[in-house]
């Protein structure tokens, strides 16, 4: 990424770029402070204009709390005449447009992963722990760095599991799907074993956590995979911290572990739509890969009288992204039958949200446990 520290035409400055997002680096890059007007910092965002901050960190999160209201303003996410996938497709159109233009608000990290900001915070850590050790100076955009830092904190103060105990946590690394949606923890928590299952498989574990509950419930061996390497360290750090290390092994990157077991766990991403961000392959999967591997998958990677739970949200046949006879279709087409069911109403905030364009699917929203076994 080049930029010029004053008006001068040609590029003074240079400095590596990063995006989690692989967004491309800016092609125009002006420098703003202090003095920069909402005003012109939106438009300039606008019309694809980075502004790398020179001011006050405090005023930086200002700046981007106003250019954010001004997007949600003029934004229409919806329409009123729309089907659920236009709604759908819409807001994800919005939520893609925002995300742009407030990206294009940029600070520079020094060689140690420091903010040379006034009244910046110390980011070093949370920096290490999203990018690794210092390898010199990046920039990247302020909303990537508010992530890194607020990933941070989620993983110091960890998210608590009522399934795995009283005040038992796991704790979710950056990019890695935080379970803060326990419902679906609860369906792996309560649903019925068959008799004496001893080992499992957990596909795309994430933080390790229905790994832990099963685990905990008995297992003698659990076998955890992950695409996603920071979920695969995360998952082995969660795991030696519960003292479960001796019965989780985590690998990767194969969806499948080699060998068979009696249950094969798998909460595969919700909604077929194209993930923005590492963090957000644990929720889209446009063609759904996951779920159509761990459905034909299943039967060669299960002991005689062993089954298969598949997670899964409806949340996609509400916003008509996918029906309930696809998903019929699937399990059919991969040899496989339903034994049972078990269900579920999601107890998230977003439930009760009116203002949210996708309110009447989120509240119809029901997640399920499907039994497989094959046949």
């Amino acid at each position: 990424m080049h930029w010029s520290e004053d008006r001068s035409a040609q590029p003074a400055r240079s400095a590596r770029w990063h995006s989690e997002s692989c967004a491309p680096p800016p092609r125009r890059v002006v420098v703003a402070d202090d003095r920069t007007k909402t005003a012109t910092a939106y438009q300039l965002a606008c019309e694809g204009t980075a502004l790398l901050w020179r001011g006050d960190f405090h005023n930086a999160r200002q700046l981007l709390r106003a250019m954010g209201r001004r997007i949600d303003r003029s934004s229409t996410p919806t329409r009123p005449d729309a089907t659920p996938a236009e709604s759908f497709r819409l807001h994800r159109r919005a939520r893609g447009h925002r995300a742009r233009v407030l990206g294009r608000l940029l600070v520079l990290l020094e060689d140690d992963h420091s903010l040379s900001l006034r009244r910046a915070p110390d980011v070093r850590r949370a920096c290490a722990e999203a990018y690794g050790p210092p390898r010199g100076g990046r920039a990247v955009s302020l909303t990537e760095l508010l992530g890194a830092i607020g990933a941070h904190q989620w993983r110091e103060k960890g998210v608590e599991v009522p399934a795995l105990g009283d005040g038992i946590r796991v704790h979710p690394h950056y990019g890695v799907f935080s379970p803060v949606r326990g419902e679906y923890v609860d369906l792996v928590a309560r649903a019925p074993l068959a008799a004496n299952p001893r080992t499992a498989f957990d596909l795309g574990t994430g933080t390790g956590v229905l790994a832990a509950v099963l685990a905990r419930r008995g297992l003698a061996q659990v076998a955890a995979t992950d695409i996603n390497p920071r979920a695969l360290t995360c998952a082995r750090e969660n795991a030696a911290r519960l003292g479960l290390a001796d019965r989780i092994e985590v690998t990767g990157p194969d969806l499948y572990p080699e060998g068979r077991a009696d249950l094969v766990v798998c909460n595969p991403p919700w909604l077929p739509a194209r993930p923005t961000s590492a963090v957000e392959q644990g929720v889209y999967d446009p063609a759904g890969t996951m779920l159509h591997g761990f459905l034909h998958g299943l039967t060669a990677h299960l002991h005689p009288g062993g089954e298969g739970w598949l997670i899964l949200s409806d949340l996609a046949e509400h916003l008509g992204l996918r029906t309930r006879a696809d998903l019929l279709i699937a399990i059919d087409s991969a040899g496989l039958r339903v034994t049972d069911r078990l269900d579920t109403s999601p107890r998230h905030p977003r439930t009760r949200d009116t203002t949210d364009p996708l309110h009447r699917a989120r509240a119809a929203e029901v997640t399920s446990l499907w039994r497989l076994m094959p046949g």
